[in-house]
């Protein structure tokens, strides 16, 4: 009987021990840690821009990372992939929850103009001369000047950096949208 409960009270105060965080951001530009008790753990400055800029790094690192990669329409692998694939499995990697076509895509996040996209942004496209919606997109890596460059996956080449200033791109392009 002692034994049961000398076990129960150990159980009970390992349990004590773990710690679930929750992180929580204000207007106010700081960063909130609360654990499962509701102690305060954390409080601290950080810029939210900061926090945005690297999210956008971490999304942008992963869709890099399948540079390369050959297209496979409906693909979602270093096996093969498609434009909407090559975004929605960078997001996944980040817990981020988004669509997996292009035009359903397009109908998420915040519209921008272009003078206003940065690293991180989706560029959306309409690349057929008959059709009504938009059928291709792309992730901004970089913005230098008025050259915004995007990955994207093509049919032709795989999984590519290009520039919106490359004719045929430029043409096509439709919006673009911030959803980080």
């Amino acid at each position: 009987m002692y034994r049961r409960y000398l076990i129960l009270l150990m159980a009970i105060s390992f349990t004590g021990c773990i710690v679930k965080k929750r992180t929580t951001y204000s207007k106010k530009r700081t960063v909130t840690v609360v654990s499962e008790t509701g102690d305060t753990l954390v409080t601290k400055k950080v810029k939210r821009k900061k926090i945005e800029n690297e999210k956008a790094d971490d999304v942008v690192s992963s869709a890099m990372a399948y540079a390369g990669v050959r297209y496979r329409f409906g693909g979602s692998t270093k096996k093969g992939m498609d434009c909407s694939g090559l975004v929605h499995v960078s997001l996944k990697e980040n817990n981020i929850d988004f669509p997996r076509v292009s035009h359903i895509m397009a109908n998420e996040g915040k519209k921008i103009k272009v003078k206003e996209v940065r690293k991180g942004d989706l560029l959306f496209f309409k690349t057929r001369k008959s059709g009504k919606r938009i059928n291709h997109v792309g992730l901004v890596v970089d913005v230098k000047g008025n050259e915004i460059k995007f990955i994207h996956a093509t049919s032709s080449r795989g999984v590519i950096v290009s520039s919106l200033k490359d004719g045929f791109w430029n043409a096509s392009f439709v919006k673009a949208t911030r959803i980080l």
